[in-house]
């Protein structure tokens, strides 16, 4: 292929780059990059393990004089969080990505660049085509559906696996190991209705221009969520003004906070509209005054069409949905002061839809506490029950709690050390990462996270700064030469 990326080292990482980049890989659509996988090892002559969730397993032994040492496993996922621009024009099921360099970095083309986790994948492949480096055996594990609840490394069979030492590769700042992490699940709230046909003016709202983020890793700069902005402001027209609502879509991913939102309500009594039309416009200001200055980007636009007909929710259901999204937790809920405000327990309200029969609302609960989860698990359930919504929770993780002794932690900080002349940082993140997972299944497993610069993941201002991957394959190099001593 004609490569994009070119005067970075070594060559072959970027290249690999783009070469997963040209598949599609979003959530639950990884098969392709499974017989893309499986395609290398076989061509290479190494082993390799495929399961029913296209989760893929390579092994290689280890170098001359380090074919005995104990295996590391160097793990990341495969699939990517599929965001867009409004009005670009990308189908995340069969188009490849449109990758972009500018002044250093690499960026896609109005979408997601799906570096989270695209160059950890890269990163191992590089090391299983790599024949000059000095490691032990290693294990190279690509997990699937990860940002949908780490559903790959869940279901994968970890007796495939015989390291006991780990390196995931899907941490996003250099110069930062991470030890432990927040467990997690997926909680859905259906509701189904039924609608009537309604004719008249049609007020419609459109919330966009927000920074957005990583429900995890952003949570922390309490960045404005769309679809909280949009029930402020329904709440308001639905109760001073006499409409009834039509629509209500924000946010796509649960664990991607929502940029955009859009609503419409439709009025049969012309004068009630264009009070409703002022109310919307005085909120929008509001609005405005208050986040600009942290959202430079924002936008509320309101358009008033006449001589509409559209199925209306009735007037209970609309108020259920408002009123339940207006009140739910979002944010961060419960900070650890004496680790300088550390986010202990949050809560991402990802995804609202009004569907023609039912009304979804999607939350991405995070806790490194298991009682505190369990709290947001109530507080949630409560929520669902009090408006009439069923409540369904999958994708459940557990934490990753930290060690007080780790061989490879200590590894890291010394090659960190004398290759850069620099500590690496340790801390613990509010992400879920699949460490906790894999420690759960493997008794004594001894993990670390670790990875090049990753910016604004989850949107699509991603981009990667690709003189820190290429530091960083020099430092996972170090890693293995060392685990081979």
């Amino acid at each position: 292929m004609d490569y994009r990326i070119t005067g970075y080292k070594p060559e072959k990482l970027f290249h690999f780059f783009e070469e997963i980049s040209a598949v599609p890989r979003g959530s639950a659509n990884e098969k392709g990059i499974s017989d893309y996988l499986v395609k290398f090892a076989e061509e290479r002559g190494l082993w390799h393990y495929r399961d029913d969730m296209y989760n893929v397993i390579i092994k290689k032994a280890g170098s001359k004089g380090a074919e005995d040492k104990p295996a590391v496993m160097l793990q990341g996922h495969t699939d990517m969080v599929c965001e867009k621009r409004a009005g670009v024009e990308h189908d995340f099921e069969k188009d490849g990505l449109d990758l972009v360099v500018k002044d250093g970095n690499l960026t896609a083309n109005g979408t997601t660049l799906g570096a989270d986790n695209g160059i950890a994948v890269a990163l191992m492949l590089t090391v299983l085509d790599d024949d000059t480096l000095a490691h032990p055996p290693v294990e190279c594990v690509f997990t699937t559906q990860e940002e949908i609840g780490l559903n790959g490394a869940a279901a994968l069979d970890k007796s495939q696996i015989s390291a006991r030492i780990m390196v995931n590769m899907d941490s996003e700042t250099e110069g930062v190991a991470t030890v432990s992490c927040a467990g997690g699940m997926h909680v859905e709230l259906t509701k189904k209705v039924q609608r009537e046909t309604v004719s008249g003016t049609m007020l419609q709202i459109t919330v966009e221009g927000l920074q957005g983020g990583h429900s995890g890793t952003d949570i922390s700069k309490e960045r404005q969520n769309g679809n909280i902005l949009m029930a402020r402001m329904l709440n308001r027209l639905l109760t001073e003004t006499d409409g009834r609502l039509v629509t209500f879509a924000g946010g796509n991913k649960d664990n991607a906070i929502p940029r955009e939102c859009e609503a419409s309500l439709i009025y049969t009594d012309a004068e009630e509209a264009k009070k409703a039309e002022a109310l919307a416009c005085s909120l929008a200001e509001t609005f405005a005054d208050e986040i600009t200055p942290y959202e430079p980007d924002f936008s509320c636009e309101i358009a008033v069409e006449e001589n509409r007909e559209a199925a209306a929710l009735s007037e209970e259901d609309a108020r259920n949905l408002v009123t339940a999204v207006y009140l739910a937790p979002n944010g961060v809920q419960r900070r650890n002061m004496k680790m300088e405000g550390f986010v202990v327990t949050s809560s991402n309200l990802g995804i609202v839809k009004a569907e023609e029969d039912r009304l979804l609302i999607v939350f991405s609960p995070r806790s490194s506490v298991a009682s505190l989860q369990e709290e947001m698990r109530t507080r949630l359930r409560t929520l669902a029950d009090t408006f009439g919504f069923a409540m369904e929770c999958s994708g459940e993780y557990p934490g990753w709690s930290y060690k007080e002794e780790s061989r490879i932690r200590e590894i890291c900080q010394e090659s960190y050390r004398e290759l850069f002349g620099e500590e690496l940082k340790i801390e613990a993140i509010h992400a879920g990462l699949e460490c906790g997972l894999f420690s759960d299944a493997i008794p004594g497993l001894d993990a670390i996270a670790v990875g090049p610069t990753i910016l604004e993941c989850h949107t699509p201002d991603e981009y990667l700064p690709l003189d820190s991957s290429e530091r960083f394959y020099e430092f996972l190099k170090d890693i293995l030469a060392r685990l081979a001593e």
